[in-house]
């Protein structure tokens, strides 16, 4: 049986946790399609994109997570490979969502920077995580 440390235990936890606010996007999603919030086309792919990116990177960010336990990293670069992952999955959502609201946008305000910052996050916590799992 995979033993988690202390850190992957409570890190692991609060990712599940986070999973329902993927749920209360998800219903927030369903009012939007059938028509009870208006909002133009860009906010709906935002929206859609936000919510997925949301659900997937979580259940990556989880998969990372038990993985850096079978590297020898340590530190940052421990760190980095296990919540890498879980980090864009809350920046590259907010930076979806956040940047598509208000009445009638259709284009992304300067909170966009979110989900590339996120994509940062993403690239350099599963890079880290390969790396460290080759050299292992």
């Amino acid at each position: 049986m995979l033993e988690l440390s202390e850190a992957a235990t409570s890190t692991a936890g609060a990712a599940v946790l986070a999973g329902t606010a993927v749920t209360s996007g998800g219903y927030f999603l369903t009012r939007v399609v059938r028509g009870e919030v208006a909002v133009t086309a860009f906010q709906m792919s935002f929206y859609r994109a936000g919510h997925a990116h949301a659900g997937v990177l979580i259940v990556l960010g989880l998969v990372c997570l038990l993985l850096t336990e079978a590297t020898a990293l340590a530190g940052a670069w421990q760190w980095l490979a296990r919540t890498g992952v879980l980090v864009a999955a809350i920046l590259m959502p907010a930076g979806f969502f956040l940047s598509a609201t208000g009445r009638e946008r259709t284009r992304p305000n300067r909170l966009v920077v979110l989900l590339w910052l996120g994509a940062a996050f993403l690239i350099a916590g599963l890079a880290t995580l390969g790396v460290g799992l080759l050299t292992a």
